[in-house]
């Protein structure tokens, strides 16, 4: 079967909760759309204080001083990795009153990951880069629970199995190394109706606000199995 080929460019966001397989379908349509790469606004962020650069000095000092790094910080720092690309115009800065002229070519497609998280960081990156699909991943919140009460991990090189659809070799062992595995200290089930009652209230706005830009779309399934083929037809139909 020929590689599918995207014919414009798809700036993406994947939406969903945690548990849900983001990071799954982010792999998984990279695979199949080669010409999609993935833009990590927490990537970028440890990159830049590694490397110590002046964004990432600056950073660093209010990370270490316990507060939030702002969301203009972030916006720079995707802003620049986009224009070290060549994917939107090197003329673009984050006080600029317009968009920054994303490339339509196919090869400047990317799925932001880590940011936006609100819909006012959302209106910050809508007027910079506008993002032409949203991708809201939905899956039952049992199904979730049943997936972390089944996932086990071996903490040393952090593989994780689940014993419903990647069961290690031998109950209990690392297939590699042989040594036991242990559950995950938050992966108890209190946690996490937390964290996933936390993300409906926070994201709620998010995904309103895309629906009023017409760019939102919901796919539902009780597994990545069953998502990645709606996912994989939604892409070709837009973007190929």
């Amino acid at each position: 079967m020929a590689t599918p080929r995207l014919k414009k460019a798809a700036r993406v966001i994947l939406v969903g909760a945690p548990g849900v397989g983001k990071g799954t379908q982010a792999e998984r349509l990279m695979q199949r759309f080669p010409q999609l790469s993935a833009v990590s606004s927490g990537d970028l962020l440890r990159a830049s204080v590694r490397n110590k650069t002046a964004l990432g000095l600056q950073a660093e000092s209010i990370m270490r001083s316990g507060e939030l790094v702002p969301d203009e910080m972030i916006l720079r720092l995707i802003l620049n990795e986009l224009k070290s690309k060549r994917w939107v115009s090197p003329k673009s800065s984050v006080s600029d009153a317009v968009p920054a002229m994303p490339s339509d070519e196919p090869a400047a497609s990317f799925i932001l990951d880590g940011f936006p998280r609100t819909a006012n960081q959302a209106s910050r990156l809508d007027a910079l880069i506008p993002i032409n699909l949203v991708v809201s991943l939905i899956t039952p919140v049992d199904i979730i629970l049943s997936r972390i009460a089944s996932r086990w991990v071996h903490a040393p090189s952090g593989r994780v199995y689940n014993t419903g659809f990647n069961a290690p070799k031998a109950a209990g062992k690392d297939d590699v190394t042989g040594e036991p595995l242990s559950k995950r200290p938050d992966d108890d089930e209190a946690t996490w109706k937390m964290r996933l009652k936390k993300f409906a209230e926070t994201s709620q706005p998010l995904l309103e606000h895309y629906e009023k830009k017409g760019v939102l779309w919901t796919v539902m399934g009780n597994s990545s199995d069953e998502i990645s083929p709606a996912l994989f037809s939604k892409f070709e139909q837009q973007f190929a």
